[in-house]
């Protein structure tokens, strides 16, 4: 297998997440923003582009609205910021809608995006989707991500259930799903993650059942 050609991508590691109604829940923020930080040392190390995304809904709206400090990326994120880092201001739910992080990418030659930040239920999910369409290999980092309760008409689920069913997802097509420590190794190994696909994953659920 040859070595993936990787870019980290810091989705949306606004102040916004960090208090109020969209608090990340799980895992919680104290702890996936260090992770954050520990992927985005690895991949400078490393020599691979990193690329800060910020979601706006537009100037004056309730939430993400530029000019305000919960617009901010997080200062954990601000302070380790380069001049060699793209930044992208995007509108929808994928990292790729309405921007030019695909063309970045292609122009850097990657062939494997690196996910993590928030939120593990709206903007990774649509993030490692959309990659299937355009060609690019998704890895997400389970513990520098989180999600958050949801509760509306259909049903509601904690946040923890929401985080690790959207992880078994993920990793069982759209993208190879690992903790921060085993990405940073397979960074400096030049490896491929590991990763689990639908047949498997389904195989794999049907003897659980069989055998409970």
């Amino acid at each position: 297998m040859s070595t993936p050609r990787r870019a980290l991508v810091l989705v949306d590691v606004q102040q916004q997440y960090f208090s109020g109604p969209l608090e990340i829940q799980y895992p919680q923020h104290q702890e996936s923003l260090p992770m954050i930080g520990k992927a985005i040392e690895a991949a400078t190390a490393a020599g691979i582009p990193i690329a800060a995304i910020q979601h706006s809904e537009g100037e004056g709206a309730p939430v993400f609205a530029p000019g305000t400090a919960e617009y901010e990326l997080h200062p954990e994120v601000e302070a380790r910021r380069t001049g060699s880092w793209k930044r992208v201001v995007k509108q929808y739910g994928s990292v790729y809608a309405g921007t030019d992080v695909a063309a970045w990418l292609r122009e850097h030659d990657v062939d494997t995006v690196t996910l993590v930040g928030y939120m593990a239920n709206n903007c990774i999910l649509a993030s490692a989707v959309e990659a299937e369409f355009l060609g690019f290999a998704t890895e997400v980092l389970s513990d520098a991500t989180g999600a958050i309760n949801l509760s509306n008409n259909a049903g509601t689920v904690d946040a923890k259930t929401v985080h690790t069913t959207l992880m078994a997802l993920l990793n069982s097509n759209w993208a190879a799903v690992a903790p921060t420590e085993a990405w940073a190794k397979a960074v400096e190994s030049g490896q491929a993650l590991e990763k689990s696909d639908l047949g498997s994953s389904a195989m794999a659920g049907a003897a659980l059942k069989a055998a409970s």
